[in-house]
């Protein structure tokens, strides 16, 4: 793996050839321009690294005691989980939260006695971790404006694109974000302090990485698996899963391609990152499937006994939306598709400059039943590679070197890397590599039931296999994980809008 220093040094030294379209802001000179990298964006469909990008950019400043200063004694909400070796993922739901200034994190994270009564006094810092996840600059920095121009997404071809529509990070060691795909656009996350580690994995592993939508929340799709501790007796397929792993540094740049898995941790005492979600036109066949799903998961969970002590809604998730509702938002969502398929054919009958561009407008991850149009090709890349031989057509095309390295599988030989790729880090690996393919969907959560062909095996039924023992034994959250599984809402979805279309 290329390490931090080797970038910084470059950056520092060495001049990007002229053919490559480097372009100058001021003094500084950098390796790409707006357009090669909009364009190199817009076409990878594997995990990169872009270094040497963002040297002149002011948000490189903000580590904790900037951010700290800026914000002024203004109070934000921590995440605070376990420093567990425990084989299930602390979801958002399992997490406790407290509210506090930068300036008492610091003080916590720091081990320092005036801890003992603050926020966070009842969370000993060598047993815990706290993220301060998800905050969006736009709300955080309401009353200081001037400082989204510290963010200048344009570098990366996304004019108008700046911390307004980015989302701010901040993580003691441990924090972590569990295993999940994200269902729309593309990820660019920008590290400013200290080290984050990404586990990423690419949709085609979606199946052995069991996927699931409880706790629900739209436009994430979470892993079962712990990825820093796998049960690989529960989860035995996930050893088939390919693991991209790369150690994120300060001034580097790392781009999530859609539905690419990834589980993150921050590894350094303190660590600041910034990202921007970059929505696709791909994204209105996506929002079709994730309002079928929010109308299956809210219908069926609604319908349970409150006082079993599932919180199966997630956090950022104020409360389960009505039937009505749901149903609104699903023909919304048709009506959008449709409308942009509708577009995107006068587009092609009389193109422009423009056409072709892919369209950026939503900037958070989570912004809710967004369903506006804009012309594009509706239909969804068909998991990122339609064949081998077109995939390598495309990485060929793409400028590798010392300005943007390729994330490469753990299986990769690492001596590739002079030549612009990072391979995954040693002490990550998780687990022996076993094939890229398809594996056979899952479709329970449950020992009892997870055999191949989601039938139960005989030697794992109770010596009672009568068929009121075998129901006892499932939950809705079993029925949910097959029946929104991705694979199965992605026919569902199709079978509708061409039903709509009809």
């Amino acid at each position: 793996m290329i390490s931090a220093l080797r970038c910084l040094q470059m950056q520092n030294s060495v001049v990007w050839p002229v053919t490559c379209g480097c372009h100058t802001i001021g003094e500084e000179v950098k390796p790409f321009t707006p357009e090669k990298a909009r364009e190199i964006v817009m076409s990878l469909q594997q995990p990169a690294v872009f270094c040497n990008m963002v040297g002149d950019w002011p948000a490189l400043h903000w580590d904790v005691k900037h951010l700290s200063a800026m914000l002024d004694g203004k109070t934000i909400q921590f995440r605070i989980g376990l420093k567990t070796e425990d084989s299930v993922p602390q979801f958002e739901t399992s997490c406790s939260y407290v509210k506090a200034t930068l300036e008492e994190f610091l003080a916590w994270s720091s081990g320092q006695p005036s801890c003992l009564s603050g926020p966070f006094s009842c969370f000993e810092h060598s047993k815990y971790w706290a993220y301060a996840d998800y905050k969006y600059i736009a709300r955080i920095f309401e009353d200081k404006e001037e400082a989204f121009q510290d963010v200048r997404w344009s570098d990366f071809g996304f004019p108008g694109r700046s911390g307004k529509e980015s989302t701010l990070w901040i993580g003691s060691e441990g924090a972590n974000t569990p295993c999940h795909l994200d269902s729309y656009g593309c990820n660019l996350v920008l590290q400013i302090q200290g080290r984050k580690r990404w586990h990423l994995f690419p949709p085609g592993d979606t199946s052995f990485l069991y996927p699931t939508r409880i706790p629900y929340e739209e436009s994430s799709i979470f892993s079962k698996v712990n990825i820093a501790n796998p049960d690989l007796k529960r989860f035995p397929e996930f050893r088939n899963a390919t693991a991209h792993v790369v150690t994120l540094s300060p001034g580097q740049v790392l781009l999530v391609p859609r539905h690419w898995w990834h589980y993150v941790e921050s590894i350094d005492s303190i660590t600041v990152s910034i990202n921007s979600w970059i929505e696709l036109d791909a994204d209105h066949e996506a929002r079709v499937e994730e309002a079928i799903t929010r109308m299956l998961v809210c219908a069926l969970k609604s319908a349970e006994n409150t006082s079993d002590g599932d919180p199966w809604l997630n956090p950022t998730e104020v409360q389960a939306t009505s039937h009505e509702i749901n149903l609104q938002y699903l023909n919304q969502a048709v009506s959008a598709y449709f409308k942009c398929q509708k577009a995107n054919a006068s587009e092609q009958a009389h193109p422009s400059s423009s056409g072709a561009e892919q369209v950026m407008r939503a900037p958070c991850k989570r912004r809710k039943r967004q369903v506006s149009c804009e012309p594009e090709d509706c239909q969804l890349l068909n998991h990122e590679f339609s064949s081998s031989t077109f995939k390598a057509e495309k990485l060929q095309k793409i400028p590798f070197g010392p300005h943007l390295f390729q994330v490469l599988p753990q299986s990769q030989d690492r001596s590739s890397a002079g030549t612009g790729a990072v391979a995954s880090d040693d002490r990550d690996l998780l687990h022996e590599n076993e094939g890229g393919h398809f594996g056979k969907l899952h479709c329970t959560r449950k020992q009892l039931v997870m055999s191949n062909d989601c039938r139960t095996p005989a030697n794992q039924m109770d010596s009672d296999s009568s068929p009121n023992a075998l129901q006892a034994a499932l939950s809705t959250n079993d029925l949910l994980d097959c029946l929104v599984n991705p694979h199965v809402i992605r026919l569902v979805a199709q079978l509708l809008l061409e039903r709509t279309r009809v």
